[in-house]
């Protein structure tokens, strides 16, 4: 149990920086983006492909963000100068990630020109670099003892994975805060929330919705190339339902947490992607249920977020509508009988 919980909790922060892009798409910009799906795959090919060429990590990492950015701004571009529908221009572009994807992992092949997957099992890594910086600190022994003494049986062969994704999602929420509050975040917010206002006062709503896109797909493409180092592989399929899972943990964590503050808010995403991942986890557990299901239990899950803060929200207004009918009741009760002493009063005294 431990295992499987310590497992969806390395993946669940790897899924938070995807759903952090998918929030600033969905519910900033208002903008339904089905980009996700591919500029997943696309960071994840370009790392997978760059370190397989002897390139740092680091470095491949990075141009996998540069390349998620620049396949978001061309899904704004579709949009804006385009004229193309904000759902079928993040579908053309899904679709033509697609080809370019295997474009990208078929540069590792010299006998065809696209390829499936990377694997990338003796490769070096961020992840690989990091655990042989930690392992001498003797942090994992400290931990693991830790929990041996509270009679957990199964634990984590390092720690490494869960401390600098920690760091790096962290630094990410700062950075998207930031964003958030300067100049143009503040504008790009307002094109969200209204366009034609935003417009008025002379800003050019369609540069703003393309840097928007742009942010929020370097953020998922990020996301998969971590995810690729993470995983020891690169797959063509390994973004499908990638726009589930992150609107999964942005409305996971907005009902749980609420949205009252940008704080907050990028708070509860981080949090919402944790906790689809251990729900998913655990609902995997059941004996009738197995991998196949997967996407039935995300079904599952989303709707559940979707209904029940609405179902609690009704009962928490049906009590106040009832608690205020008792008061006021109350309230013409005392006046009536405060009246009924008076008048008894005033007969008594004639």
């Amino acid at each position: 149990m431990f295992s499987a919980i310590f497992g969806s909790v390395e993946q669940g922060i790897i899924f938070a920086i995807m759903a952090l892009g998918v929030y600033l798409s969905f519910r900033v910009l208002d903008f339904p983006d089905l980009t996700v799906d591919g500029s997943f795959v696309s960071g994840a090919a370009v790392a997978a492909t760059m370190i397989l060429f002897g390139y740092h990590p680091a470095i491949a990492t990075a141009v996998a963000l540069i390349i998620g950015f620049l396949a978001g701004c061309i899904t704004g571009l579709l949009h804006t100068k385009g004229k193309i529908n904000p759902l079928l221009s993040g579908i053309l572009m899904m679709i033509a990630l697609y080809s370019v994807n295997l474009r990208i992992m078929g540069l590792t092949s010299e006998n065809s020109i696209g390829r499936p997957n990377i694997p990338l099992l003796n490769a070096e890594t961020l992840f690989s670099k990091f655990q042989a910086f930690f392992a001498p600190l003797g942090i994992d022994n400290a931990f693991n003892q830790f929990f041996s003494m509270l009679g957990v049986r199964y634990l984590p062969s390092t720690w490494g994975t869960v401390f600098i994704m920690a760091i790096i999602v962290l630094l990410i929420k700062f950075i998207v805060d930031w964003f958030l509050k300067t100049e143009v975040g503040l504008a790009i917010r307002a094109t969200g929330d209204n366009k034609k206002m935003i417009r008025s006062l002379s800003a050019n709503t369609d540069t703003l919705v393309i840097i928007g896109l742009g942010f929020s797909n370097a953020l998922v493409a990020f996301s998969g190339a971590l995810f690729a180092q993470y995983a020891k592989s690169a797959d063509i399929g390994m973004g499908i339902g990638m726009i589930i899972i992150g609107l999964a943990s942005v409305i996971i964590g907005e009902a749980i947490f609420g949205t009252k503050t940008i704080v907050r808010t990028t708070f509860a995403v981080i949090a919402g992607a944790i906790i689809y991942r251990i729900v998913l986890a655990l609902a995997l557990r059941v004996d009738f249920l197995d991998t196949g299901d997967m996407k039935l239990i995300t079904a599952v899950i989303v709707i559940s977020a979707l209904i029940l803060p609405q179902y609690f929200e009704k009962r928490r207004e049906r009590a106040r509508k009832a608690r205020r009918h008792e008061e006021r009741s109350a309230e013409r009760n005392y006046s009536l009988t405060k009246e009924g002493t008076a008048l008894v009063e005033a007969r008594t005294d004639k």
